[in-house]
Order: structure tokens, then sequence, then C-alpha cells
């Protein structure tokens, strides 16, 4: 059940940074709402995952979830590049997080 948390968590990140990118957009008070929400839920799930899963484990974790998962959101909805050695490295991001899951 920690890992769910530890990938809720990952996935709340990537939801603060969407209301961070909202917030350049319009100045409202939902885009804050939406990023507060977001990286609160994120540490709160990521508090709960480290009652079983190693810290340097769980942050590596959480830390590729959001750093990949940002990075998709901004290609598939921003317009970000869709270079090559973009997704190469993206790929290579998510490789090192499952690589994590499986020898721990």
């Amino acid at each position: 059940m920690d890992w769910a948390f530890l990938i809720g968590a990952g996935l709340f990140e990537v939801a603060g940074v969407i209301g961070i990118n909202k917030m350049k957009e319009s100045k409202g008070i939902v885009p804050l709402l939406i990023m507060i929400a977001g990286f609160s839920l994120s540490f709160l799930l990521l508090n709960q995952s480290l009652q079983t899963i190693s810290l340097g484990t769980a942050y590596s974790v959480w830390t590729g979830i959001g750093s990949a998962g940002s990075a998709l959101v901004g290609i598939l909805f921003y317009g970000d590049s869709k270079s090559f050695k973009r997704i190469l490295f993206i790929s290579m991001i998510i490789s090192a997080t499952v690589g994590l899951k499986l020898v721990s």
C-alpha cells in the first residue's frame, strides 16, 4: 500500500506543477488552490509512504515521477519540445524509477 501512496505523491507533485503553470497563465485563486492542494497532498502521501519505504528510494521515485510526469504534461498539453533527446532522457528517468522499485 505504501507504494500506492508513493505513486500518488508523485502524481500530486505533477498536479502542483500544473498549478504553477496555470498561475503563469491567469492570476486567479483556482490555480493557486490547485498548486497548494497538489503539493500538500504530495507531501502528505510521501510522508505516509516513508513508513515502510527507505528515504533514498522513496525520494528518488517521488522526484522521478514528478520530473518525468511534469515533462510529459508539458509535451502533451503545453507545446514543449518533443525532440528525440528529450524523450530519451524522460525514458531514462522512468526506467531508473522502475528499476528502483524492482530492487527495493
